[in-house]
């Protein structure tokens, strides 16, 4: 796509979050994409910049409450909601009523709303019930690098969370041509604060994150139902995962750490082949060279998903380590490469930026 005149028309809701205004941050250094609609419920009125300084100077937009959107005739192409879960649900089936059949509006859902696929799984995880289950069965998980076919074609892509982004990039091919055994496997996750949120909470105050790492979320994480129905899916059978998450002081990124066992046929030289295998044409999922241990600082502000791959001494157990930028792969990049795939134009658009160091 060489048509610098061509551009994608969005909006973005709750874009005074994290992951919102991640979201427009890329937008703005996207060749293809123009910011029509921002909305924030708390700052209605205010510019951007007055609440990230880092985005003054640019034009853009100011800050609209969400129902605004169903006032105006904006001709948006793409709609990007990055609101809390159940919220999203209802905004998105308004999009859908009211926008979506006279617009060709498609919808990219950063929240939790449409990622799990049974409405009784998701109001047993979430809480509150799901008042648009039409939608959650036609919506796609936005996992491109797996998923691309679909999501090229679809209406309503549910992006993943950050944890099963990392978790399941690098288990998915290796459940195709059955490498692991998949009773055993126990993932280690490690994630920054912006990964909580921006919504102020006692636990997330610097003197108490400061200087200290712990789990939380157990004994049911929320995004540990998502990653087992996503395995599940790829064999038709249930897995059900040892998952334990923890708050560390940094501000992004993301590590996970996997614990394997290879199956009877399998090892971890055939595993690191098939990784390699599966995702030698992907620009964001790099194989990492044997021995190297990679570090969030390796993929900070990038869309990139870094993986290694350990064996111990029988070659049987596996260690496999992930890294992403929770703001970036595990979400706005990730939203931003499906955008580009449903439009045709390069999967990398707008998402070159290569990582922050130090």
């Amino acid at each position: 796509m060489n048509n610098k005149s061509f551009k994608i028309r969005i909006g973005i809701l709750g874009a005074s979050g994290y992951t919102g205004s991640e979201l427009v941050k890329l937008a703005i250094m996207h060749p293809f994409i123009e910011i029509v609609f921002l909305s924030s419920e708390r700052y209605e009125g205010w510019s951007i910049h007055e609440i990230f300084p880092h985005l003054k100077g640019v034009k853009l937009p100011k800050l609209s409450k969400v129902d605004t959107l169903f006032n105006q005739n904006l001709s948006l192409d793409v709609i990007f909601c990055c609101l809390p879960h159940s919220t999203s649900q209802k905004i998105v089936k308004k999009i859908f009523k009211e926008i979506k059949f006279t617009q060709k509006t498609r919808v990219i859902d950063l929240s939790a709303d449409f990622r799990i696929s049974n409405p009784q799984n998701y109001e047993q995880i979430y809480g509150k019930e799901h008042i648009a289950t039409v939608l959650q069965k036609k919506a796609v998980y936005g996992l491109t690098e797996i998923y691309r076919s679909k999501i090229k074609d679809s209406e309503l892509i549910a992006c993943p969370g950050c944890y099963p982004t990392a978790v399941l990039l690098p288990l998915i091919p290796l459940l195709e041509e059955n490498l692991i055994e998949t009773d055993k496997i126990i993932i280690d996750a490690k994630s920054g604060v912006t990964g909580a949120g921006r919504t102020l909470t006692e636990a997330n105050l610097f003197a108490e994150v400061s200087e200290s790492m712990k789990p939380y979320g157990l004994p049911l994480h929320r995004h540990q139902p998502e990653i087992e129905q996503e395995l599940s899916a790829q064999i038709s059978n249930n897995i059900s995962i040892t998952f334990v998450p923890h708050l560390i002081p940094i501000n992004r990124g993301i590590i996970a750490s996997i614990y394997l066992n290879c199956s009877d046929l399998s090892s971890s030289k055939k595993i690191r082949e098939k990784l390699i295998k599966k995702y030698m044409k992907d620009e964001f999922v790099q194989v990492c060279e044997e021995g190297f241990f990679p570090s969030t600082s390796d993929v900070r502000g990038s869309n990139k998903c870094m993986i290694s791959v350990f064996s111990k001494v029988n070659d049987k157990k596996i260690i496999i380590f992930s890294v992403i930028d929770n703001l970036v792969k595990g979400a706005s990049g990730q939203a931003i490469q499906n955008m580009n795939l449903m439009f045709n134009i390069p999967e990398s658009s707008g998402l070159n930026n290569i990582s922050l160091f130090p």
